[in-house]
């Protein structure tokens, strides 16, 4: 296992970030513990989690688990989207990141959250509002370091801007959507992040399932998120994207690689990555993740499987500046 700086805070982070999501859900107490406790044996040191998750279940399951090496785990946990019919409970204005921390301490039976992530940006409350409320917790100690998931780039840059000029802590990490078929990020998302020296713990690596080597234009499953959850389908719904599946699954088992873990390799190796968030609900599909620590992701085989997808257009879309 490989150890990298989380940005500019000093801490140092396994390269591949376990996201317990599944704890509570797909995977029950007995399951969860196998899974946290293989993570533990390869070196991983780093777990995601959120409130939102399994209504907490997560939260408490992560706690019970981490009880006896808190101090050798980095955890984070996440407040905005909603935790009850309450008309007030949701968004990140200070009164519900004051009560959701509370709520997400006791679950996690932790004195404090490494990386307290606002988990989508908020429309409706002040980013201002949003930043005194976390410096506030930094200052009382329950969060360590502020954080920022599912924001666009120019949002974490005014964001910086403010902590900067009234003295708060700063995001100090994104969590941005990245894998072969979603490649947004690396328009203004991971450049900005190198340049403000920002962690960077992408999610969905393996794109809900697409890239595991199960689908391509010619084969779809029966079961699977991609069949039954409506919001993947969405998301991962385009006819290219199946057809770039299987080209990587092919290019895959031509280097003898599971195509799981070579996902999360090459996700892993952008410069601007700290640790991809991988997931499991089982030992069998964790083990095709973790199979990404044995890739030697080269320049060549890097570049090989970026041209199986659409590279993105530049920030300024002046795509004759690749030729000057």
């Amino acid at each position: 296992m490989d150890y990298r700086m989380l940005g500019n805070t000093g801490v140092r982070v396994s390269n591949l970030c376990f996201g317990t999501m599944s704890f509570g859900g797909e995977a029950d107490e007995v399951t969860s513990a196998a899974l946290f406790h293989r993570c533990r044996e390869v070196g991983i040191n780093f777990f995601d989690c959120a409130n939102r998750y399994q209504w907490g279940r997560s939260e408490e399951i992560l706690g019970t688990l981490i009880a006896d090496c808190r101090d050798e785990v980095v955890i984070t946990s996440k407040v905005y989207f909603p935790m009850g019919q309450d008309i007030n409970a949701r968004g990140a204005s200070r009164r519900q990141i004051t009560k959701e921390v509370e709520g997400s301490l006791r679950r996690l039976n932790s004195d404090r959250i490494d990386l307290y992530f606002i988990h989508h940006f908020d429309d409706d409350t002040p980013i201002e509002e949003t930043l005194r409320a976390l410096d506030a917790l930094v200052e009382q100690g329950k969060i360590l370091y502020p954080a920022a998931s599912n924001f666009a780039a120019w949002q974490v840059a005014k964001a910086l801007g403010i902590s900067a000029r009234e003295g708060w802590a700063r995001f100090e990490c994104i969590q941005p959507m990245y894998n072969l078929v979603k490649r947004q990020a690396e328009v203004e998302l991971l450049p900005m992040a190198q340049s403000e020296k920002l962690g960077v713990i992408p999610y969905s690596p393996l794109g809900a399932g697409l890239l595991t080597g199960k689908y391509s234009a010619s084969l779809q499953p029966e079961s699977g998120r991609l069949m039954e959850n409506k919001t993947y389908q969405t998301r991962y719904g385009a006819a290219w994207m199946y057809e770039t599946a299987g080209q990587f699954t092919k290019l895959a088992k031509q280097h003898g690689f599971d195509p799981a873990g070579l996902a999360v390799a090459w996700v892993a190796a952008h410069p601007a990555v700290t640790a991809p968030i991988i997931g499991a609900r089982n030992l069998e599909q964790l083990s095709g993740s973790l199979s990404a620590l044995d890739i030697e992701m080269t320049p060549e085989l890097y570049q090989e499987i970026a041209a199986l997808s659409p590279e993105p257009p530049l920030a300024t879309d002046r795509n004759d500046e690749r030729t000057v």
